[in-house]
């Protein structure tokens, strides 16, 4: 059976995250040969809607509008809801990021629907497609069908991959005008204590520090080696707690959920928490002075040794290669 399929694309300081094209691909999984209508809410991101396309968009519909500058869930909701209304989908994908993560129950609730949410990947296409999720903290996963009415799921960033971009592939972009009335929230500035680096629920390479790294000077040395793999800084809570980092770097279950290519984990000893913010990640390299540390059973590579002389002959190796590139 054919479904249109509506995407939420997200965008953040003037770039689409990967997370769009990512949920686009999830979407042409249940679509069959029915149609991918992205949309795209915000203040100047008509500019952004080509791209969609080209990740494999059929449609892409706008909403622009000052209060949409940033995310708030009561103006986001009423955009989303207009389109929605207009298009009359039979499934929606959204990113389970921290905006999805905020605006999805609320959708739901408003459509009185189910919602499949922190999907990790897709067995089977169609109305026969099986969304596969973690529970328990990642000590188990689920599989879950949608039988009848809407389908409504969320995507884990950086689990399902994003179709070929295809610069040729053409597609209608329309904008929909919104009066967006009664906010309970206006945001007149956001303060960002960082701004430069990649994002971290997306990187490709994380390497976190946890207490073993004794200080915010610990720091140092695990944001060289990210800065040299192209990745991101991450914590423990234990570091964050004892004032070594910001919060915003933490990883685990009060924290960020990352599913990385490679994770390195520096002087973190491994608790349950913290695990389940990054069991899932493809290579995870530990490197602890105690043998016995928790973290080395999930571990594909242990390192027992003191970090500090560790990440430094790291360093020095990966530039090594990057002269002999």
């Amino acid at each position: 059976m054919s479904k249109k399929v509506l995407v939420l694309g997200e965008a953040r300081e003037g770039a689409l995250r990967n997370v769009s094209f990512e949920a686009i691909a999830a979407a042409k999984t249940v679509a069959g040969d029915g149609e991918i209508v992205a949309v795209l809410l915000g203040d100047g991101v008509a500019s952004l809607a080509e791209e969609l396309i080209h990740y494999g968009a059929d449609r892409v519909v706008t909403v622009e509008h000052p209060h949409l500058k940033h995310y708030t869930s009561d103006g986001y909701s009423q955009g989303f809801m207009s389109v929605y209304e207009q298009e009359k989908p039979e499934a929606i994908v959204f990113g389970h990021t921290a905006l999805g993560k905020d605006l999805s129950p609320k959708i739901a609730s408003k459509l009185s629907t189910g919602l499949i949410s922190d999907v990790t990947s897709i067995e089977g296409e169609g109305d026969g497609a099986l969304f596969i999720r973690p529970i328990y903290s990642g000590k188990a996963f689920e599989k879950v069908k949608n039988k009848d009415g809407l389908l409504f799921f969320t995507v884990r960033p950086n689990n399902i991959t994003a179709l070929e971009k295809d610069g040729s592939r053409t597609g209608n972009v329309t904008s929909l005008s919104v009066e967006i009335t009664n906010l309970r929230t206006i945001i007149k500035e956001v303060v960002r204590k960082s701004t430069e680096g990649v994002d971290l629920s997306e990187a490709k390479v994380v390497i976190a520090g946890g207490r073993g790294v004794k200080s915010a000077e610990g720091f140092k040395p695990l944001q060289e080696l990210a800065n040299l793999l192209g990745g991101a800084v991450g914590a423990s809570r234990g570091a964050c707690d004892a004032d070594y980092c910001d919060y915003s770097l933490q990883i685990g279950q009060t924290g960020k959920v990352v599913t990385p290519d490679l994770y390195i984990a520096a002087g973190i000893s491994g608790a349950i928490q913290h695990m389940a913010g990054m069991s899932n990640s493809k290579i995870i390299v530990a490197i602890n002075k105690d043998p016995e540390a928790n973290i080395f059973k999930v571990a594909d590579y242990g390192i027992v040794g003191d970090l500090f002389e560790v990440i430094p002959m790291m360093i020095e190796e990966i530039k090594q290669l990057h002269v002999h590139a």
